[in-house]
């Protein structure tokens, strides 16, 4: 919490009005805009800033990956979808992972393939989940484009 108000405070923004989502939802960002920003590398420093937040924050996860695409010429679009995020911070300044200091942090991931799981069109379905601790950080659920036909082939 303690470092969500630090970029608050170094940004200006902690009297910002609060936001209630990260990004909007039909926002399209693209990588040709007219206006560059006035100050690439404080764009930069700020977006470093969030990525490292997201390791306790992963709500914060697709907005700022986003943004991150647009480090090598930002503009004043990308950085007004950069506020925004920090408006979102503002509304959510105690979400996020807590981490305690005593508990062990153990890395543990498991995946599952479950072969022609989908009935009509005979298609794979994979996974993992990985927890640090008793805490699910990453996980993933995706049926397979291919479609195999033997077991072997689901496993390679």
């Amino acid at each position: 919490m303690e470092y969500t108000l630090d970029i608050l405070q170094d940004t200006g923004t902690i009297g910002a009005k609060p936001d209630a989502f990260p990004m909007e939802t039909n926002l399209k960002l693209i990588a040709i805009d007219s206006i560059l920003y006035g100050d690439p590398s404080a764009y930069r420093r700020l977006i470093g800033r969030l990525l490292y937040l997201t390791l306790t924050r992963p709500d914060l996860a697709y907005s700022v990956q986003v943004l991150s695409q647009f480090l090598a010429k930002p503009t004043v679009s990308y950085h007004q979808a950069a506020v925004r995020v920090l408006k979102y911070l503002k509304a959510t300044p105690g979400q996020g992972l807590f981490l305690l200091a005593s508990s062990e942090l153990q890395l543990k991931a498991f995946s599952n393939s479950d072969w022609a799981w989908c009935i009509d069109t005979r298609r794979n379905v994979t996974g993992f989940a990985v927890f640090l601790g008793n805490l699910l950080i990453s996980w993933k659920s995706k049926k397979q484009v291919t479609i195999s036909r033997s077991s072997v082939e689901a496993e390679y």
